[in-house]
């Protein structure tokens, strides 16, 4: 409910334009032992090496996304060191030992992501650009991030990471609620396929 704090990260909703979001993602690796937790819901870059790390910027023009920044974590596989089993998982478990990595990715920079706001934005906001409070926190009973977007944080900046597109309306949530349910999307220089920058 958007009148409880109850972040969850990003969810994939839809494209921009309305077009149903038919769950497609890239694979993209994780290096074996890579040392941070990663959430389903977390923003994930490249980096130098080709493989994928959790962002821990905020997405603002003094803490921008590093220029790799690809999509959204939405789950890995690899096998477990301890059973050889191969697992399908909720979220990456820091140090984890696994040549096989890989990470579910959604690279569309089109996709229309769900957020929470850690306070309440009300309809003035919309069109307005936002980044991201505790980005790389996330819960690893549920495997889910916990990271919302920062009201302290809205602003016109085409560097800021995110831009409002619209408002979740539901029973449970509407427009202006204590923690608003938003709906957005990655502003250009956010994202490594809209940004021309390289790695």
């Amino acid at each position: 409910m958007a009148t409880t704090a109850a972040p969850h990260g990003l969810i994939a909703v839809n494209l921009v334009g309305g077009h149903p979001y038919a769950g497609s993602t890239r694979l993209l690796k994780i290096a074996s032992g890579y040392g941070t937790n990663i959430f389903n819901g977390s923003v994930v870059s490249i980096v130098a090496n080709g493989v994928v790390e959790i962002v821990a910027d905020v997405g603002t023009d003094a803490d921008p996304f590093p220029a790799g920044t690809v999509g959204v974590f939405v789950g890995c596989a690899y096998t477990d060191p301890n059973t050889k089993q191969k697992l399908f998982a909720q979220h990456w478990p820091a140090n984890t030992v696994a040549d096989d990595a890989v990470a579910y990715v959604v690279d569309d920079p089109h996709v229309v992501f769900k957020v929470q706001a850690d306070a309440a934005v009300t309809q003035v906001a919309l069109g307005s650009n936002i980044a991201l409070v505790n980005p790389a926190a996330g819960n690893t009973t549920t495997g889910n991030s916990t990271a919302a977007a920062d009201v302290t944080t809205l602003g016109v900046a085409s560097t800021i990471a995110f831009k409002i597109i619209d408002f979740v309306d539901s029973p449970n949530s509407t427009v202006g609620d204590a923690f608003t349910d938003l709906l957005v999307k990655f502003n250009p220089s956010s994202h490594a396929y809209t940004d021309g920058t390289g790695i």
